[in-house]
């Protein structure tokens, strides 16, 4: 079983098609406004995902505090998944940065 990448998939796609993006349409590449791309979907999925977590975290702080919520190990392991989550997109927003820079060095 061999272990193909999704890049190259996506580069043997567009050559058989015929629709490679950018080619022939101009400065900048080509794509319909109203057609997001899967990356930006799954981007803005984790990102509402995480801001979800950060406010059920809130809550229950705040019901907590409130006394009307007794269970420690519920807000525990809440207040663990948010802080997970928070560590995660920043670890991921940081490898991201860190690939940006590492492309605006390279010389085309």
């Amino acid at each position: 079983m061999a272990i193909q990448n999704v890049a190259f998939k996506a580069y043997q796609n567009a050559l058989q098609t015929g629709k490679i993006p950018g080619v022939g349409k101009g400065p900048g590449p080509s794509r319909k406004n109203d057609q997001a791309s899967p990356f930006t979907d799954t981007l803005k999925n984790s990102i509402k995902k995480v801001n979800e977590l950060q406010q059920e975290k809130h809550s229950m702080i705040e019901e907590f505090a409130s006394g009307e919520k007794q269970n420690v190990h519920e807000l525990m392991i809440t207040l663990q998944k948010a802080g997970l989550a928070m560590r995660m997109t920043s670890t991921v927003r940081n490898k991201i940065m860190d690939a940006y820079k590492e492309l605006s060095r390279m010389a085309f």
